[in-house]
């Protein structure tokens, strides 16, 4: 049979594009479908214009440190308006390059919905369009639990379009965007409280770690409140939102913003039209190859629900053109030692085990930990603590996790993923040379593991 494409990728994304340049690359016949935005969650209302916050709501403590170093500074004031129309000027200019990047390697892109007619066909603006293989990259939404009154809540994706800064705020959550917008909720001005249902925010982290940023975000002035869940949100007559917990309290706030998960985007996607199955959580079940129970229709990124990670998307991406245009170049997806950052004020960086899942597969482990108060804080009053932690495997040396909390974590962590996936030992670390003074040193220096 003669298809339109050999290539049909719904989704421009992260993965989507990367799989789409790439295949194109490979001399395949291309077309990708979006809808929505070009670049996906990520670069419009997820981790590009998170970070361009995180840095503006950092600016409140330089300005107090600088006295320290001898700098005067008048009244500072921040303009929220300011701030969001640069972000979405930024914004604008990385769509005009996703758009680029796809046109100038080839790709057909049509600005439209795409919805599944059969295993080979889709339509587009009521045209059927057929391809030997059909991508779905379709990403993941906002999941708002019902209760009365969600309508009132807001999501991350509406957070990025506030038009002022809310005075008071209640962010729901305990997952990584959860710290990361009380973090900068908290650092641009407002009022911020965290409330989780669970004992302590970011379950599967290394414990150390999410205590001590439960420890730093209270310095700063996070009011934390665990174990609590809302009952139901009554929106005021004078536009503030009353809430009522679980537990039968009442808070008053200006803006509830959930951060509970995310469900696969698969709206109007036509999936009952094909074969594709989904897990028992709603995702697109693949197997390694990401190929769905449909043999022609394959997913990839948050859709798939696996690590929903930009990187991890743009791997599965080019696994898949790989695979699919260029066999002798296919490499497999390597799930280990992903470093992740969470951009929480202070920021944390992670990759590999943490001390509580080592043990739990069975490692006799040395944990390594080293506590202080940075450098660039000694001329300040900042009370702020940096934290870093080695995992170790005591029977053969191997370096299992790697952990911080601090400035700059996520630039540090990138290095040690790389020392972790060449397979560094404890050895390997003390031989090799700090760079004095810096926080990453502290990985090179420490001797004596703390008591078990």
């Amino acid at each position: 049979m003669t298809y339109d494409f050999d290539l049909f990728v719904i989704g421009a994304g992260s993965g989507g594009v990367r799989a789409a340049r790439f295949a194109a690359g490979f001399g395949a016949r291309v077309a990708v479908a979006e809808s929505r935005y070009l670049g996906g969650t990520c670069v419009n209302v997820g981790c590009v214009p998170k970070k361009l916050l995180v840095y503006g709501a950092h600016f409140s403590e330089d300005f107090e440190q600088a006295e320290g170093f001898g700098w005067s500074l008048g009244q500072a004031n921040f303009d929220w308006a300011t701030l969001i129309a640069n972000k979405d000027r930024e914004i604008q200019r990385l769509n005009g390059i996703y758009h680029d990047l796809l046109v100038n390697s080839g790709v057909t892109l049509l600005e439209s919905h795409a919805r599944l007619l059969d295993a080979h066909s889709v339509e587009v603006d009521g045209k059927r369009i057929t391809a030997k293989h059909i991508l779905l990259a379709t990403g993941g939404w906002p999941h708002i639990p019902e209760l009365p009154g969600r309508e009132h809540a807001i999501s991350s994706n509406e957070a990025f379009f506030l038009k002022t800064l809310p005075k008071r705020v209640l962010v729901i959550g305990g997952g990584y965007i959860a710290v990361e917008f009380a973090s900068i909720f908290n650092g641009l001005g407002a009022q911020t409280s965290l409330l989780y249902r669970g004992e302590l925010f970011l379950r599967g982290f290394d414990g150390a770690v999410r205590e001590h940023l439960q420890d730093e975000l209270s310095k700063r002035g996070v009011d934390l409140q665990f174990n609590t869940d809302l009952a139901r949100i009554d929106k005021q007559a004078d536009g503030s939102l009353q809430v009522t917990t679980k537990d039968g309290r009442v808070l008053h706030t200006d803006c509830v913003f959930y951060a509970t998960g995310r469900r696969p985007m698969l709206d109007n996607l036509g999936l009952e039209n094909t074969g594709v199955k989904l897990d028992k959580r709603g995702f697109i079940q693949v197997d390694e190859q990401y190929q769905s129970s449909e043999p022609s229709i394959l997913a990839i990124g948050d859709v798939i629900g696996r690590v929903q990670l930009t990187p991890v998307a743009l791997a599965e991406g080019m696994a898949v053109a790989r695979r699919l245009f260029k066999p002798e170049a296919y490499r497999p997806v390597n799930y280990e030692h992903i470093p992740t950052a969470v951009f929480s004020l202070p920021t944390i960086g992670t990759v590999g085990l943490s001390e509580e899942q080592a043990k739990a597969d069975g490692h006799r482990v040395s944990v390594y930990e080293s506590r202080f108060r940075p450098m660039k804080l000694t001329l300040t009053d900042s009370q702020e603590r940096t934290l870093i932690k080695l995992v170790v495997d005591a029977d053969n040396d191997r370096v299992l996790g790697c952990h911080i909390v601090g400035p700059e974590a996520g630039e540090i962590i990138q290095g040690l993923a790389i020392a972790l996936q060449a397979g560094a030992t404890k050895q390997m670390f003390d031989d090799t040379m700090g760079v004095h003074p810096t926080t990453a040193e502290e990985f090179v220096t420490l001797r004596t593991p703390v008591a078990p």
